[in-house]
């Protein structure tokens, strides 16, 4: 793989990760129109989802360590966490099951007949009708709790299927249950921490034979690199975007984008 390969995807991973495009439904709309054929591709996803895993930490660094503090606190002295923090704490491990176990539950088929073009166009289209309705439902006038944290963890469970998008499911989700836009965004990246994060250890540890014995280190590390840098502006950007702007202008990119894929994989 070259550099030049590699930091292309990274690019890709890092702006689609976070942007309510989907990563997964990009990258794989990409090597096939482009016609990717990369040696040690998984080893390369790998890289590229641990950057994305690294861009939500150091963004959302001082809510991270404050909650793992928090976690602890509240089996250890739970009288001394806040109501709010408990709340969040809580609400994000309840959010995190759904994903987790469908996707335990239906990984290979998710690694395999889900990853089709026009699948991904499809899911495309059925997201940004999900977006659509979730602005059209938004009242803002609630505050977050574990069962709304339930139910957008099953909002996040639909991003299993390429072409959903995971930040755009999840703040859909957010909007439904009428929490505020900012409050919306905001839970869905830190929701977002302990499933990638376990994602990524997952393939670490499935495929460290492939991983340690990889010869195309360097352009791998190129891309870890881009996709985390592009990562983090991606994520800058959504959480200032989303705080006066709807869905509206990425609806309208992503059907888009579904009606260019199914033309070019039908005709």
């Amino acid at each position: 793989m070259e550099i030049l390969q590699a930091a292309f995807l990274g690019v890709i991973q890092g702006f689609t990760e976070f942007l309510p495009v989907s990563s997964t439904g990009h990258l794989i709309l990409v090597r096939d129109v482009l016609g990717m054929n990369i040696p040690n591709g998984l080893t390369y996803d790998i890289f590229l989802h641990l950057a994305t895993v690294l861009a939500v930490f150091l963004y959302f660094r001082k809510d991270i360590i404050r909650m793992a503090a928090s976690a602890f606190r509240l089996i250890t002295r739970p009288e001394s966490v806040v109501p709010q923090e408990k709340t969040l704490i809580t609400a994000i491990a309840i959010g995190t099951i759904p994903a987790a176990v469908l996707g335990f539950a239906f990984n290979s088929v998710i690694e395999t007949s889900f990853r089709n073009p026009l699948l991904v166009a499809t899911a495309l289209i059925l997201g940004s009708v999900l977006f659509g309705y979730a602005e059209k439902k938004s009242t803002e006038k609630e505050s977050l709790s574990n069962k709304k944290g339930f139910v957008i963890g099953f909002y996040q469970a639909l991003a299993l299927i390429p072409g959903v998008s995971r930040s755009g499911s999840t703040i859909s989700g957010g909007l439904i249950t009428g929490l505020s836009r900012e409050e919306a965004v905001r839970f869905s990246f830190l929701l977002s921490f302990p499933i990638i994060t376990a994602a990524g250890l997952y393939k670490v540890i499935k495929f460290s034979d492939v991983l340690f014995a990889t010869s195309a280190f360097v352009p791998s590390l190129v891309g870890f690199f881009v996709a985390l840098v592009s990562g983090l502006c991606a994520i800058r950007f959504l959480i200032r975007f989303l705080k006066t702007h709807s869905l509206i202008p990425f609806i309208v990119y992503r059907i888009m984008l579904a009606a260019l894929v199914i033309i070019v994989t039908l005709f």
